[in-house]
């Protein structure tokens, strides 16, 4: 479950909650695509923004419109308390593993992560990944931390926050980690420009924003790199370039909202408030990559 393509869709919202239509054509349409599990609540769908009600709701649409496909789903949340509520409703929605980044106001130490990380472990009857976003949560995990965690009972993968651009460091950057972790904690790596280096150098796993919108070029990276086929990877992964220098610049989340809203996914407001997407200038930036990255993206 914790290896190849890992595809984290949007979880786009009306007025008064989920659109759970249009979550639900999303989730069905990675399944259908054949990717290797589906992140559900990851940052790419808003976990932070929603109720615990709504993420429930979310998880078991999720899960039943996954069909086959595992479905990883998040439970961050700022108090240990409530994310153990939400790692219940998971459980109880059917996810085949769950995701946990360390959210926070006040700023977090080592040992408080730990000691989260500790507490919901020892509650959990599925797997958990590690998952270090220090873009969205502001906080930053060390090797010696990643390996205290990945001692704890039930933490399967971790997902670090890509690669060195250079491919000699990233095999060197993926290696230090195997050294580090237990032989059956998978590394995963997410920032999507990165993706097919992380692959190449050895990564178990992607964690993709885009492949929760357009799968099929994800998958020609993580297919290429599962077979051996590096150049094929890396050739991917430059045809996208204007679409990460998109993400580089907007932020994904933005990105790819826009990018659904374009092609029919979802609405063209499914942000949550405060978040209001991109001004008209930046759409059309958006849409003009996405039309020349046709028929493939």
């Amino acid at each position: 479950m914790f290896t190849g393509l890992s595809a984290f869709p949007l979880t786009p919202l009306t007025e008064t909650g989920i659109d759970e239509t249009a979550f639900a054509a999303l989730v069905g349409r990675l399944a259908a695509a054949g990717v290797d599990s589906i992140g559900a609540l990851g940052s790419t769908g808003s976990y932070a923004y929603l109720t615990r009600e709504e993420r429930a709701r979310a998880a078991r649409i999720a899960v039943e419109h996954g069909e086959r496909t595992p479905v990883i789903v998040g439970i961050g949340a700022l108090r240990t308390r409530h994310v153990l509520e939400v790692a219940e409703d998971a459980q109880n929605a059917g996810a085949s593993g769950v995701l946990l980044a360390p959210m926070s106001y006040q700023p977090l130490t080592e040992d408080d992560v730990f000691g989260l990380f500790e507490d919901v472990t020892a509650h959990l009857s599925v797997p958990l990944v590690v998952y270090d976003n220090p873009r969205t949560t502001h906080f930053t995990f060390t090797d010696e931390l990643y390996a205290r965690v990945a001692e704890l009972p039930r933490v399967s993968s971790v997902k670090i926050p890509g690669v060195p651009a250079d491919p000699a460091a990233a095999r060197a950057r993926v290696q230090r980690l195997r050294q580090i972790l237990p032989e059956a904690v998978t590394v995963g790596v997410s920032g999507d420009g990165l993706a097919a280096t992380g692959l190449n150098a050895g990564c178990d796993a992607w964690f993709s924003v885009i492949a929760g919108t357009f799968p099929e070029p994800a998958l020609t990276i993580t297919r290429a790199a599962q077979s051996g086929d590096a150049e094929r990877a890396r050739a991917e992964s430059r045809r996208l370039q204007p679409l990460w220098d998109l993400f580089a610049q907007y932020g994904s989340l933005r990105v790819v909202a826009e990018a659904a809203a374009h092609i029919g996914l979802t609405s063209p407001h499914s942000l949550p408030l405060p978040l209001r997407g991109l001004e008209a200038e930046e759409r059309a930036r958006v849409v003009e990559v996405l039309e020349d990255l046709r028929p493939r993206a």
